[in-house]
């Protein structure tokens, strides 16, 4: 750079979803029961929500792979200063996950 050049960069944005949005489809729903149930066995009644969130499964669901999405951390505060995890949750959700692969498993 020479003394009095000025360089400008510029950035354009385009707003929008990044991710195709994840509809229920009977895949979803056969693994959500597989997981309901293996989550019973443990006494845990694992409740089937739907949110405005995104997540790499999105990508898998919208070539038609079934989906079971957000037995990940239990806590409070995503991606915030005060985020946490409550260790009993990630024990439950270790072990409701582990019964997943057991049926998979058959």
């Amino acid at each position: 750079m020479s003394a009095g050049t000025s360089y400008l960069a510029t950035h354009a944005r385009t707003p929008g979803w990044n991710r195709p949005v994840m509809e229920r489809s009977e895949g979803i729903a056969a693994v959500y029961a597989l997981a309901r149930a293996a989550a019973a066995q443990l006494g845990v009644d694992l409740a089937e929500t739907a949110v405005g969130g995104a997540s790499d499964g999105n990508f898998a669901a919208a070539l038609g792979r079934p989906v079971l999405d957000g037995l990940g951390a239990v806590g409070a505060g995503a991606h915030a200063r005060h985020e946490h995890v409550s260790i009993e949750g990630m024990i439950e959700r270790a072990a409701v996950a582990a019964g997943v692969l057991a049926a998979f498993a058959g």
